[in-house]
């Protein structure tokens, strides 16, 4: 409660401070806008070609069809962006009209905020726009390294914009290829000793390695593979690579395990459930209640 209490009165402190011009010595507010407008300008990618990259795919796997849906989405956010900070551009320079759209663009450009308008067509986020961006150009980069070399052996989960596909395009995929039952094929997953994806050096037959996932509410002990109470003063720690396995239900024996939750955001999950991803089965020596009052999960975006 006090940490979200504390950012949101970070956010009115922002939202309240001047929006006029500076004073002697300082650029104007329309120089800032017009600065970190053509910055982020530089940044953006050109379109990914989608015809082309389904014909570089050859056979049409489950996973395989996730890459072109999420390129789709991807490029729509980049066309988005592009025509809003050319007109954006325009309008400071007194060549078009500034619209309530823009004018909102402005503002929280002005504000280092995501705007609302690209904020509907990317992943759910709490970033600031500085992080949002490296997040974004980090996106684009996992695209292309899929697009060139083939499926990562170490998927970053956080940079899909519906993760939840890729991972039930994996079921999908194990299913197909040994004749199981979609609908009795949960996923397992596992912690493993590496804590970056170099670490890894061959993909895996079936399943997946995940990284980029953060926990919350306790802290991971690597020599004991276990759930730890959390250090002091550290409320959010990276997990190390997850290891995530289809497998049949009933040759899933799980004990001394704690269900856990992966979230998109620290906001967790909304009254319809919306924000929950999966649930991860992490290795545990106290009993799974002691957890559940902690409040412990996994979430795909740190703040």
């Amino acid at each position: 409660y006090f940490t979200n209490a504390a950012k949101d009165m970070c956010n009115f402190m922002i939202e309240l401070q001047p929006q006029t011009s500076s004073s002697e010595g300082g650029i104007t507010r329309e120089e800032y806008i017009e600065k970190v407008a053509t910055e982020i300008e530089e940044k953006l990618p050109t379109l990914f070609e989608l015809d082309r990259i389904r014909k570089q795919l050859g056979e049409i796997t489950p996973t395989a069809v996730v890459l072109p849906q999420e390129l789709e989405r991807f490029n729509i956010l980049v066309s988005k962006m592009k025509v809003s900070v050319a007109t954006l551009q325009r309008a400071l320079a007194g060549e078009v009209g500034m619209s309530a759209e823009l004018d909102e663009i402005a503002k929280a450009l002005f504000n280092g905020q995501i705007p609302g308008s690209w904020r509907k067509l990317a992943p759910d986020t709490l970033k600031n726009l500085g992080n949002w961006i490296a997040h974004f150009e980090r996106r684009y980069a996992q695209y292309s390294s899929w697009i060139e070399k083939g499926e990562p052996a170490v998927m970053w989960l956080s940079g899909l914009h519906i993760p939840e596909s890729y991972l039930t395009a994996l079921v999908q995929a194990t299913c197909r290829k040994n004749g199981w039952p979609l609908d009795k094929t949960p996923l397992y997953t596992t912690v493993t000793s590496h804590t970056k994806a170099d670490d890894v050096r061959e993909k895996l037959h079936s399943g997946c390695y995940v990284e980029g996932l953060y926990l919350e509410g306790a802290c991971w002990d690597i020599q004991s593979n276990c759930l730890r109470k959390s250090k002091p003063k550290i409320l959010v720690e990276e997990l190390p690579i997850l290891k995530i396995i289809p497998i049949e239900a009933h040759r899933l024996k799980l004990q001394n395990t704690f269900k856990t939750p992966v979230y998109t955001t620290s906001e967790r999950r909304n009254a319809m459930g919306v924000g929950l991803v999966f649930e991860a089965d992490l290795s545990t020596t106290d009993h799974s209640s002691h957890w559940v009052l902690q409040g412990v999960a996994l979430i795909l975006n740190a703040d």
